[in-house]
C-alpha cells in the first residue's frame, strides 16, 4: 500500500479529500495532511511520501516552491497540483505530459481516483525497473541535485575536461561512474515565446517545459538526465549505450517535443543533437550545440544534427536598396516590407542565411531607414529609441522571423510617423503644448524638437510657417502673456510670477518684460489696478521698483 500527502491551507478542503474518497480502493493504505509548505517538509522528514496531493497557491509558499524542494529531496515522489483557476489549463495538459496531474477545483473524487491509479503504476513501473537497470541506479540511486552539479561542473569546466579529473571528481562525490558510458547530448533551446508572460505562470511553464521534455525525449527515467544550460536552454544527457534511439527516432522523438511546445506552450524550440561522447568531453560537445544554435538563424523550430546546417558563404551578394529607400520616402510599405521579405525567405530556401549574411542585411537596412528619416527631419535616435524598438533590434539578428518582425516595426513606425509631419499643425500643435507645460522649466530648442521626434532646424522652419514666430520668440511670448495675466488678476510678487515662468533673476525678467511690454512690471500692475483694489503683495512690490 501506497502513502499520501495532502497539503491545502483550507481545512476543509482537506478534511473533505480524507473523508471523499475511498483510500485502500485505489492502493493507499495511509493519509497524510499538511497545511503550509514548512509543515509539509517536516512530514517528509519523518515519513515516507509516495504521492503529493497540493494546492497549488498558498498564502505562505506555493505548491511548485514545494515541488522543486521534493525533487531534490525526495525525487521519487509522485506530485498532483490542485488549483481553482481554469485558465491555467494549457499548465494541466503540460504536466500531463509528465506523468503528473493538474486537477480544478471542486475535485471529481472519480477523476482524481483515475490519476491516483496512474500515479501508483507509475511508481510501481519506476521501481521495477530501477532494481533491472545498472544505468537506472546511476540516475535513481542518488540525489538529483548532487548529479546535477557533477554535470554543471563538467560543463563549466570546474571539472577540468580531463577523463582522470572527471573519475576523481565522481569519486570525491560519491557519485558511481566510469569512463566506458557513452552519452548523447541534445541541446533544448527555447527560441520564442507567442505571448508576453507574468513571472508566476512563467515559472509553470518552464516547468511544463522540462517534465514535456523529460517525458518525450528520454521516456524512461534511468535513460538520461536534463540540466540547465545556460537561459532558456536545457541538455538532455542521454544514456548512449546500446538502449539509445537510432537517429530517425531521436528526430521524431524531437520533432514531437517541438509540436507540442507550439501547441500547449505557445512558443517555438529548436533541438541539436550532438555526437556521442564521454563524461570528459561533454564541455566541448556543449560549446559546439551552443555554436549551431547560434548559426541556426533560418529557422525558430527546427531539429538539427551536428554539420546540417549551411556552412558560411565566403561572400554575400546584398540587395541594392537604393531604390527601398525611394519607395520608403514614396510611404509604399507593403512594397519595402515585401522586398525585405522576399530577400530573407529565399536565402532561408536556399540554405545561404547565415548569422553574418543576416547582420549585413540588417545594417544595411537601418542605415537606409536612417537616411530616410534624416531627409524628412526625424532624429532616428528618439523615434526609435522607445523600449519596444530597442528589444526587437537586439532580437533581429537571432533568426530571420524575428529580422522581419524588426523590419515590419520599424517601418511601420517611420511611416506613420512621416504621415503625421504630412498634417504640419498636429506636430506644431504639440510642440506648443510641450513648451506650456514646461513654462517654468529651462527648455531648448532641441527639448522640443525631440519630443516630436523632429530634428531642431527641420522643426524651426516647420514652426514658424505655421505660426509666424520663431520657436524662441513662441516660449517668450507664452511667458510674458501669463505674467501678465498673474500680475493683473493676482496679488502675487513679482518675484513669484518671475519664478513661475522661468526666470530665477527678478531684475533680467522686468527688463525682459518692459523690453517688450513698453512698462516695467509693476507700472503695468498699477495700470490694471481697479479702483479701490489693494493688497499687501503689491505694497511690497513697491520696494523692488
Amino acid at each position: 500500500m501506497r502513502s499520501i500527502l495532502i497539503v491545502d491551507d483550507e481545512p476543509i478542503a482537506v478534511e473533505g479529500l480524507r473523508s471523499g474518497v475511498d483510500w485502500p480502493s485505489v492502493g493507499i493504505g495511509r493519509v497524510m495532511a499538511a497545511y503550509g509548505v514548512d509543515q509539509a517538509k517536516e512530514l517528509f522528514g519523518r515519513e515516507r511520501v509516495d504521492i503529493l496531493l497540493c494546492d497549488i497557491e498558498m498564502p505562505r509558499g506555493t505548491g511548485l516552491e514545494l515541488l522543486e524542494w521534493v525533487r531534490r529531496h525526495h525525487p521519487r515522489t509522485e506530485t498532483i497540483f490542485l488549483t481553482c483557476h481554469a485558465d491555467f489549463h494549457y499548465a494541466r495538459q503540460a504536466i500531463q505530459l509528465g506523468c503528473l496531474d493538474y486537477l480544478l477545483k471542486p475535485i471529481p473524487y472519480e477523476e482524481l481516483k483515475v490519476v491516483l491509479a496512474k500515479a501508483i503504476r507509475k511508481l510501481d513501473e519506476d521501481e521495477h525497473r530501477s532494481e533491472f537497470s545498472q544505468f537506472g541506479k546511476f540516475w535513481l540511486q542518488y540525489q538529483p541535485m548532487l548529479i546535477e552539479r557533477f554535470w554543471l561542473d563538467i560543463l563549466s569546466q570546474a571539472i577540468p575536461a580531463r577523463a582522470e579529473a572527471v573519475r576523481q571528481a565522481a569519486r570525491e562525490r560519491n557519485i558511481p561512474y566510469s569512463e566506458e558510458l557513452v552519452f548523447l547530448p541534445i541541446l533544448l533551446r527555447m527560441r520564442r515565446w507567442y505571448k508576453e508572460y507574468t513571472l508566476r505562470d512563467k515559472k509553470t511553464m518552464e516547468y511544463a517545459l522540462r517534465k514535456a521534455a523529460e517525458e518525450t525525449l528520454m521516456q524512461r527515467p534511468d535513460l538520461g538526465l536534463l540540466i540547465p544550460a545556460g537561459d532558456d536552454a536545457m541538455l538532455f544527457i542521454l544514456n548512449g549505450g546500446k538502449e539509445a534511439p537510432d537517429p530517425v527516432e531521436l528526430r521524431r522523438r524531437c520533432e514531437s517535443y517541438i509540436a507540442s511546445c507550439r501547441e500547449y506552450f505557445q512558443c517555438d524550440v529548436s533541438c541539436y543533437i550532438g555526437e556521442r561522447v564521454r563524461g570528459h568531453e561533454m564541455a566541448a560537445m556543449l560549446q559546439r550545440l551552443l555554436r549551431l544554435d547560434a548559426d541556426n538563424v533560418a529557422s525558430d523550430d527546427r531539429v538539427a544534427f551536428l554539420g546540417e546546417l549551411p556552412v558560411p558563404a565566403c561572400s554575400y551578394t546584398l540587395p541594392d536598396m537604393g531604390l527601398w529607400g525611394i519607395m520608403l520616402k514614396e510611404g509604399a510599405r507593403d512594397k519595402v516590407i515585401g522586398e525585405a521579405e522576399s530577400f530573407i525567405l529565399r536565402q532561408v530556401k536556399e540554405g545561404r542565411l547565415t548569422p553574418e549574411l543576416l547582420t549585413l542585411f540588417i545594417q544595411d537596412f537601418q542605415q537606409m531607414v536612417h537616411y530616410v528619416l534624416q531627409v524628412q527631419g526625424i532624429q532616428a535616435h528618439r523615434l526609435l529609441g522607445d523600449r519596444q524598438s530597442a528589444d526587437l533590434y537586439a532580437r533581429a539578428g537571432r533568426s530571420a522571423k524575428d529580422a522581419l518582425n524588426w523590419i515590419r516595426h520599424v517601418v511601420g513606425k517611420s511611416l506613420d510617423f512621416a504621415a503625421s509631419l504630412e498634417q504640419a499643425p498636429s506636430v506644431v500643435e504639440r510642440a506648443k503644448a510641450y513648451i506650456r507645460e514646461r513654462l517654468a522649466e529651462v527648455i531648448s530648442r532641441e527639448d522640443i524638437a525631440g519630443h516630436v521626434y523632429l530634428n531642431p532646424d527641420y522643426l524651426t522652419r516647420v514652426f514658424k510657417k505655421e505660426t509666424g514666430l520663431s520657436i524662441s520668440d513662441y516660449l517668450l511670448q507664452q511667458r510674458l502673456g501669463i505674467a501678465a495675466e498673474l500680475l493683473a488678476n493676482t496679488d502675487l510678487s513679482v518675484g513669484a510670477i518671475a519664478a513661475r515662468i522661468g526666470y530665477a533673476n527678478f531684475s533680467h525678467f522686468s527688463r525682459i518684460f518692459k523690453k517688450y511690454m513698453g512698462v516695467n512690471p509693476l507700472d503695468y500692475r498699477q495700470s490694471r489696478i481697479q479702483p479701490g483694489a489693494s493688497g499687501e503683495s503689491r505694497e511690497s512690490d513697491k520696494g523692488k521698483s
